[in-house]
């Protein structure tokens, strides 16, 4: 058994096509599982669904940003925000429009009802038995700080909780890792991955991100991947879609400085 695992595609065509060619050139896989943040905050949801649908032995489940398009809900800032700190409200504007070109996509592609259908929780049994749960951010929730590589083992094993799996597999975060935690609610542990994004990087290396999980009697072994794509080309469809908030979604694309080496570099 084979499972490609991405999530937070965020409406980058480019991206997740380089991503499904990676695949394929890996061998291909029994089955793609995506994890939420399909859509919103990118330039192509239309495309990105489009593009997930036609593969076969699809599973999927929503992200908070499914969440917000539906009902509405915003990520920060609040209107309270603003009332207390007046700096904020081009950011409440640009977060308001962002949304809206979304959502007024998808209506008009007629894809609303498909987002609302989806459940916030993925779970199956690898042949060798391991309970594995996939989400969008930790099993308790579909936004937050959801499961980062600088968590302690402590807070980590709390957000995972008594989350009755033995791997859990999630994105949100934008930042990839692996790791084995264990403790008194844990009877042998539980192993938290997260798959870092397909697309809007939140680190210096732009390259997409994504899982293979590869599985028999015998037990699984998880693979990280990193893919390329072109990053200009992203940004020049951004410039045609006619994205009311391109400034933003363009600046992840964009080449940044590498963090200093040595005693001085921040962490």
């Amino acid at each position: 058994m084979r499972l490609a695992f991405l999530s937070d595609i965020h409406g980058n065509p480019i991206a997740l096509n380089a991503v499904l060619n990676d695949i394929s050139a890996q061998g291909g896989v029994d089955e793609y599982w995506a994890l939420g943040d399909l859509v919103a905050i990118g330039y192509d949801p239309v495309g990105v669904l489009e593009r997930l649908c036609a593969l076969s032995e699809l599973r999927v489940l929503r992200g908070n940003t499914e969440r917000y398009v539906l009902t509405g809900d915003r990520p920060p800032p609040t209107e309270a925000d603003v009332l207390n700190d007046r700096r904020l409200m081009p950011q409440l504007v640009e977060v308001a429009r962002s949304f809206a070109w979304t959502d007024g996509y998808l209506m008009a592609a007629g894809w609303l009802n498909w987002l609302a259908s989806l459940p916030a929780q993925m779970r199956t049994r690898l042949p060798d038995g391991t309970r594995l749960l996939a989400v969008h951010s930790t099993p308790r929730a579909d936004d937050g700080a959801g499961l980062s590589p600088g968590m302690s083992d402590e807070d980590l094993g709390a957000a995972v909780g008594d989350c009755q799996a033995d791997l859990v597999i999630a994105g949100h975060t934008h930042r990839p890792f692996a790791r084995f935690v264990n403790g008194a609610r844990f009877v042998n542990g539980v192993h938290v991955v997260n798959l870092g994004s397909v697309s809007n990087p939140q680190t210096e290396d732009r390259r997409a991100s994504y899982v293979i999980v590869t599985a028999d009697a015998a037990g699984y072994r998880l693979e990280h991947r990193r893919v390329a794509y072109d990053y200009e080309a992203v940004i020049e469809a951004i410039r045609r879609s006619h994205h009311p908030c391109q400034a933003f979604l363009a600046h992840h694309f964009q080449q940044r400085e590498p963090r200093p080496v040595g005693p001085r570099a921040r962490v």
